[in-house]
């Protein structure tokens, strides 16, 4: 599997984060505009460029997405100051657990010759602290990643992570040498739309049979088999 990229969605593909993104746009919100954020946008799936355009439209700030790229700025600041303990500013907690089987599949992967990475609506920072709260980051290369700042559209953070990696390893991961990983209908778009392998894991809020009629190439109910994982990313 050396010549296969595996890229990893992370908010319930790998890791349930209980909430800890939404708690930290409250709390960035809350900083810039002097009052509460009472409604997120849905988050299922997509970036937090586009979800925090809709969410700040939907607060009443005016040119929403004029702002969104100092909201994802202190975001980012946030995420990366915090410790795994809690922020008395902001009243944020990271807890963050991974998913059953996740450590083990990525271990397994990384034992197979794979190169893997994330493909996550979030930003750099927050995926790194959920990773890392979760116990996640051992074998995945965050420096090859794409992530949710990129664009409102998760398809265009595909070539990203392409580009990033055949730098980094001096490998064309075109086509199906490129797998996502994902557990919701827009990771397996993005797939399909960039000519990647599409795995679906029914990990989240749709079920395999919604995510075979998305066009996933394969779906599994969870990682808990790496050896199913491993047979569904090779193909």
């Amino acid at each position: 599997m050396g010549d296969l990229l595996v890229l990893w969605d992370v908010d319930y593909t790998l890791l349930n984060a209980a909430g800890l993104g939404n708690r930290l746009y409250q709390a960035v919100f809350k900083d810039m505009f002097g009052r509460e954020l009472e409604v997120v946008a849905a988050k299922a799936g997509r970036t937090d460029r586009a979800i925090l355009a809709d969410t700040l439209a939907l607060a009443g700030v005016a040119e929403p997405r004029a702002q969104v790229d100092a909201f994802m700025t202190a975001l980012g600041q946030l995420a990366a100051a915090m410790d795994g303990s809690a922020r008395p500013a902001a009243g944020v907690r990271p807890e963050v657990r991974a998913l059953p089987g996740a450590a083990e599949a990525i271990t397994a992967l990384a034992a197979a010759g794979a190169r893997q990475s994330v493909l996550t609506g979030n930003i750099r920072a927050l995926a790194a602290l959920k990773l890392g709260a979760a116990g996640l980051g051992e074998f995945l290369d965050l420096d090859v990643g794409a992530y949710g700042d990129v664009d409102e559209e998760r398809a265009a953070l595909v070539p990203v992570a392409r580009r990033a990696a055949r730098a980094a390893y001096g490998t064309d991961f075109g086509g199906p040498l490129t797998v996502l990983v994902g557990d919701t209908p827009l990771d397996v778009a993005a797939a399909l739309a960039s000519g990647a392998r599409a795995v679906g894991v029914a990990t989240g809020s749709f079920t395999v049979a919604e995510l075979a009629e998305a066009g996933a190439h394969v779906v599994l109910p969870d990682l808990t088999d790496a050896a199913l994982v491993l047979a569904a990313v090779g193909g």
